[in-house]
């Protein structure tokens, strides 16, 4: 096989890999999307064309996710750390209290963001330079209704280290970073008050950021924000209040017809769930690799190991790459290798790593 017509396996935590047939759809609407005659990219935001998708997107999002009425569903710019600021921007202030759970390198990133707004707590304490191996135990008795809101990050991509139910809020709204694992199991959208997520896992590319949010949360925010750090503005205006990123919008549609017709959210866990079984019983037969993330708080979509020997690290991901096992090193914060796991990730990709892994450990073990 020439490297020309190798499979590649791309274990990116993010832009991640897409599925085949939907990058085959992009290619073939390339020229004339919905016989308009031009890309999805030349196309009026406010044209019916691109109206009907964003009304399509909103439904499938719905139905997918059995999001209740009284949600809005808004598409925004700038990612998930844009949310950072947004959040306690219309939700809390300078005098406020928001608690924030801390378990890894993006609920610290969340949290030092929101204490430039409000009096943003740990509801355990943390220290920046630590690298997390579990959820923390932690007491919710100290949340209660003097804090405008409490927000989680369902999983840590850096770390591999994922919430596996959902904590109780004791009736405070409940915000939640679901960026890496939004759309790989089934949730219930009710027992949260603000879901988002950036698309670049699971729901497409880079660009566009889903918020789900109560309505009546909305009500809340004060009136003198910026338009478009205010949630108001794309509740408002469908999310076109600006020229909106209408190519990660599109792909987004695209991803959610996937979901949907390769059966749904359950499907999809089922599919997740013998992905990342797989390739932990290999780690954890080996005695050349390691995870070190304690059984039950082990992510489902980003895979962390450990090779026996660190100074092996550089001729793994070497031969990795030649062997079509693309994206593989861990983060420069935590080290080793991380093999992300989204969900067009397919079994087949797990299979080609595993072996990889059986050779690399024969040759070097």
């Amino acid at each position: 096989m020439t490297n020309s017509t190798k499979k590649i396996y791309n274990f990116a935590p993010g832009p991640a890999m897409l599925p085949d047939s939907v990058k085959q759809q992009i290619i073939d609407d390339m020229p004339n999307w919905r016989g308009t005659g031009s890309s999805v990219m030349e196309v009026s935001h406010r044209g019916p064309v691109f109206r009907n998708l964003v009304e399509e997107t909103e439904e499938l999002l719905r139905e997918i996710l059995s999001i209740p009425d009284d949600y809005d569903v808004l598409m925004t710019p700038g990612g998930a750390r844009l949310q950072y600021s947004m959040m306690p921007m219309n939700f809390s202030s300078l005098t406020g209290k928001a608690m924030y759970f801390v378990h890894g390198h993006w609920g610290k990133s969340a949290i030092l963001e929101a204490q430039k707004f409000c009096n943003a707590r740990p509801l355990v304490p943390y220290k920046q330079d630590e690298i997390y191996t579990h959820i923390p135990n932690y007491d919710m008795s100290q949340l209660d209704d003097s804090f405008d809101y409490f927000h989680y990050t369902t999983n840590e991509t850096l770390e591999g280290v994922e919430w596996q139910e959902v904590p109780e809020n004791n009736g405070v709204p409940m915000f939640c970073d679901m960026t890496s694992n939004l759309m790989t199991r089934p949730i219930d959208v009710s027992k949260y008050d603000l879901i988002y997520a950036s698309a670049q896992k699971n729901l497409g590319i880079a660009g566009i950021t889903v918020v789900i949010i109560k309505k009546e949360l909305q009500l809340k925010a004060p009136n003198n924000l910026p338009l478009m750090l205010d949630y108001r503005t794309y509740s408002k205006h469908d999310s076109l209040w600006n020229t909106p990123p209408t190519f990660p919008w599109y792909v987004m549609n695209l991803i959610l017809n996937w979901i949907k017709n390769t059966g749904g959210l359950e499907a999809v866990a089922t599919r997740n769930n013998a992905k990342s079984s797989k390739l932990y019983d290999f780690i954890d037969s080996s005695n050349f690799y390691r995870n070190e993330v304690e059984v039950k708080s082990r992510s489902k979509v980003n895979v962390t190991f450990l090779l026996k020997e660190e100074k092996l690290n550089d001729d793994f991901i070497a031969g990795a790459d030649k062997a079509g096992i693309k994206a593989i090193k861990g983060h420069r914060a935590v080290g080793g290798m991380r093999a992300s796991l989204y969900n067009a990730m397919p079994i087949a990709g797990v299979d080609a790593l595993i072996q990889y892994m059986k050779d690399f450990e024969k040759d070097h073990g």
